[in-house]
């Protein structure tokens, strides 16, 4: 591995000596390689198991050149709208269009589109046909069953029926992007790649899906809001990764007036959750700890100010608290890091030319629960 950012031009292919990328990764958020940012994460987790990993940062969804810039990825896309739902980054929660974007180079809004996971995946699809997709990220995770969309007040399918990519990975994605990767770089279809934890897919063949619980069809879900959540609370009920089921939503009415064959969801159990040694294994990858350099000239990414000096210690959270999704995509088990591996990064944060004699917070995105109760 270099220590330096992943390419994000076909200049930075060929500096590395690169002739193709085995993923190409599709962020909503500018590219900012600090492990606060799940793209950086995942791309760096990847390179350290071999992978050749490229960046396209905000690509201009109406124009398909723009997701050609690195060319035709050997396996496949990763697709993601960032560390925000890309709704949640352009809107208020009274539907007002927010003025500034805190994940893109200046503060600029308008730099992704609405349902952006969606809206990439489509713009791929249409010019890399058969080149597998894999959704991921905070949107594509929560969405990845039927869902009340609050933005446009009324019940959608999964994100896998929208948006055409083929697989998702969901909740925190290191175990099951690396299965993913090592699966189709075996050589198996994504269509086969119906057995990893921390996935979901879609079927037409419900026999070849063993040992799971059936979820209502979704014409049900769109009829009645009481089954809608009666799913919800079965789909709640199993985010635990040792006890959770696999849950099957079928979506056999929906098809009925095109004569297309059904389509079954089928979300496999969570991932299981990473040791103390493997949280400390990713927080140690060559990350660059800033934003790519190329936006400077624009001011940076706002976002970098809040964590650039900070540290994370912890995922995970058994609150429940029900104005937060944070259980429903991290899972309820703490993972923890060692004090050691916080230590040395903290040594890291005095070495910044930056560093102002200060780590102003250590935690993590829950109530700074540090170990399980």
């Amino acid at each position: 591995m270099q220590n330096d950012y992943l390419p994000v031009s076909r200049e930075d292919m060929e500096r590395r000596g690169w002739e193709q990328c085995d993923f190409v990764y599709v962020s909503g958020d500018a590219y900012v390689d600090h492990p606060s940012f799940g793209t950086a994460i995942i791309s760096r987790v990847l390179e350290s198991r071999g992978f050749k990993v490229g960046i396209i940062a905000q690509p201009d969804w109406r124009d398909k050149r723009s997701v050609q810039i690195l060319g035709r990825p050997r396996l496949g896309f990763l697709v993601s709208a960032g560390n925000m739902d890309s709704m949640v980054n352009h809107y208020s929660v009274s539907k007002k269009r927010r003025k500034n974007d805190s994940y893109t180079p200046g503060g600029v809004m308008g730099k992704r589109p609405d349902y952006a996971v969606c809206v990439y995946c489509r713009l791929i699809r249409s010019v890399y046909g058969d080149v597998p997709i894999i959704a991921g990220g905070i949107e594509a995770s929560l969405r990845r069953l039927a869902h009340y969309d609050y933005w446009s007040d009324r019940m959608k399918p999964s994100i896998l029926l929208d948006s055409g990519a083929d697989l998702i990975s969901y909740g925190m994605g290191e175990r099951s992007s690396v299965e993913i990767a090592e699966a189709l770089d075996s050589g198996l279809a994504v269509g086969d790649i119906s057995f990893i934890d921390g996935t979901a897919y879609k079927t037409e063949r419900l026999e070849d899906v063993y040992d799971y619980e059936l979820l209502p069809e979704y014409g049900e879900l769109l009829r009645n809001k009481k089954t809608y959540a009666k799913s919800f609370y079965v789909q709640y009920s199993n985010t635990d990764p040792f006890s959770g089921k696999r849950l099957v939503e079928p979506y056999r009415d929906s098809f009925r007036e095109t004569g297309a064959s059904p389509v079954f969801v089928v979300q496999n159990p969570p991932s299981k959750p990473l040791t103390t040694q493997e949280m400390d294994d990713v927080y140690a990858l060559p990350y660059m700890r800033s934003y790519h350099p190329s936006y400077e000239a624009a001011g940076g990414v706002p976002a970098i100010r809040e964590i650039k000096f900070s540290l994370i210690s912890c995922r995970g959270c058994f609150g429940a608290c029900s104005f937060c999704a944070l259980t429903f995509h991290q899972g309820r088990i703490i993972q923890a890091r060692s004090h050691e591996s916080l230590l040395e990064e903290a040594r890291l944060l005095t070495q910044e030319p930056d560093f102002k004699g200060y780590i102003h917070d250590v935690g993590g995105p829950t109530a700074n629960f540090r170990f399980p109760a």
